[in-house]
């Protein structure tokens, strides 16, 4: 039985690919590093593939924003070929800097409807949706953070894939701009109610971080470390599970609470 394919689009910048083709492959996939331009000329198609990954890094140095210039380029020159795979039901996974391509995108939390979902859906909510109510910002500290960080998965999300990961996950942060950041409360109201958030920081014992540095490491509002959108089948976050995924990469020892989880269930999905 063929492995599941997983496109990792590679950006100028990206430095995240190895680490997430790595994960990829233990979890049971079969990872392939494309560059953009690849996609751009032809010389691979992203509806060939099972997964779509976005990894880490600073794609384009971080001109304009974190994130920014890369989400153009989804936007100008992928548009069709990325919502395309969405609204196919396959899985994407974004991770820090791919992670904040897809909110700046617009394509987490979701601001792309289908047809069926634009018939059904209140003009208003439509409103709402359509323009970007949430973004990946400076840290609240103002400085660049690298720790490692404990994160539970939302087991009621809408991507309930999530609820086969039964214990925390123990990865770093590498961020300037993580801090997660809404337009309003009634935002807010409107994740938690769709079931949107996928992962939030909590302490080594998983309680709630409650907005407590370094717990949350970012000041990302209610603790957010990730998000999912109202399909289920795109996840991105901004801590890295790429980077423990064996346990010799625990800094503290131990050999749980490892990242591949993440990846495994994305993959059999």
């Amino acid at each position: 039985m063929a492995k599941p394919s997983v496109l990792i689009m590679h950006a100028p910048g990206t430095n995240r690919d190895g680490e997430a083709a790595m994960a990829c492959e233990l979890a049971g996939g079969a990872p392939e590093i494309v560059h953009l331009n690849q996609l751009r000329r032809g010389e691979r198609r992203m509806a060939d593939y099972d997964m779509l990954l976005l990894p880490g890094g600073f794609s384009y140095g971080d001109a304009l924003g974190a994130g920014v210039r890369w989400a153009l380029d989804i936007q100008v020159f992928f548009h069709d070929q990325v919502h395309a795979f969405v609204d196919a039901g396959k899985p994407v996974l974004g991770i820090c800097n791919g992670f904040q391509v897809l909110v700046k995108a617009g394509i987490l939390p979701g601001v792309h409807p289908s047809a069926a979902e634009r018939e059904r859906l209140h003009s208003e909510r439509l409103a709402e949706i359509g323009g970007r109510v949430v973004t990946l910002t400076e840290n609240d500290r103002g400085r660049f953070e690298c720790r490692w960080v404990h994160l539970r998965a939302n087991p009621g999300a809408t991507a309930g894939f999530l609820g086969q990961i039964d214990d925390l996950i123990f990865c770093p942060v590498a961020h300037g701009e993580g801090s997660f950041k809404i337009k309003d409360q009634a935002t807010l109201a409107w994740l938690e109610s769709e079931n949107l958030v996928a992962f939030r920081y909590v302490d080594a014992l998983g309680n709630p971080a409650n907005g407590r540095y370094p717990v949350n490491p970012n000041g990302s509002v209610a603790d957010i470390a990730g998000l999912c959108n109202r399909r289920g089948n795109v996840v991105g976050l901004m801590p890295h599970p790429e980077d423990h995924i064996l346990p010799i990469q625990n800094p503290l020892g131990g050999g749980g609470q490892l990242g591949l989880a993440l990846f495994q269930c994305m993959i059999a999905a």
